[in-house]
């Protein structure tokens, strides 16, 4: 497989981005709707300092996964896609992206609106987005729920529409965003 991506299919970097990334929202949302019933402890605490480091984390992977797809392009259309499921595929992509790129921020001022340190594993500080306000992380607080939110129903729609292309509209769409061999290609034949 290709690192970079071809005309036909995501290359071996797109899609090591893309199935970490997806790994790690699941973290992030197990981690983030248990986290808040956690009693007051230091396990508490480990488990917040983790969500921010796994979150800082995503964010450079989305930046990371970005610089990649200017550099190394997308591949073709799919053969026998509509222009309104190629336009309802684009849209959906860059909503993600920018999904992707909110939820992360947010939680990042919704830190620093509370006035708590943020570190990178426990090995780099960052600076505060904001100064500690507590009306602004309550406002933050609400919208960094509401984002992911919203990205767990564009994920599940994305993840849905390439089931849908695979096995009904039998054509390569899931197929090139996993190692060749994965699954059987449509449009190359593989199924009759």
């Amino acid at each position: 497989m290709p690192l970079k991506n071809t005309p036909g299919e995501w290359g071996g970097v797109s899609q090591t981005l893309h199935w970490l990334i997806v790994v790690l929202i699941i973290v992030m949302g197990y981690l983030g709707l248990t986290m808040v019933d956690l009693p007051i402890s230091p396990h508490k605490i480990a488990t917040y300092a983790l969500h921010k480091s796994i979150g800082l984390t995503l964010l450079a992977l989305v930046v990371l996964r970005l610089l990649w797809r200017l550099y190394a392009g997308a591949p073709a259309e799919v053969p026998g896609i509509s222009r309104g499921q190629h336009l309802a595929a684009t849209s959906m992509h860059w909503a993600l992206y920018a999904l992707l790129l909110a939820t992360p921020i947010s939680g990042w001022v919704v830190n620093s609106a509370a006035g708590f340190p943020l570190q990178w594993f426990g090995m780099i500080n960052l600076p505060a987005l904001v100064a500690r306000d507590h009306d602004l992380h309550e406002r933050m607080a609400s919208i960094h729920e509401w984002l992911f939110w919203t990205m767990v129903a564009l994920a599940t729609l994305h993840a849905l529409a390439a089931i849908y292309h695979h096995f009904f509209q039998r054509d390569a769409t899931l197929a090139r965003m996993l190692p060749r061999g994965w699954l059987r290609r449509h449009d190359q034949g593989d199924i009759p």
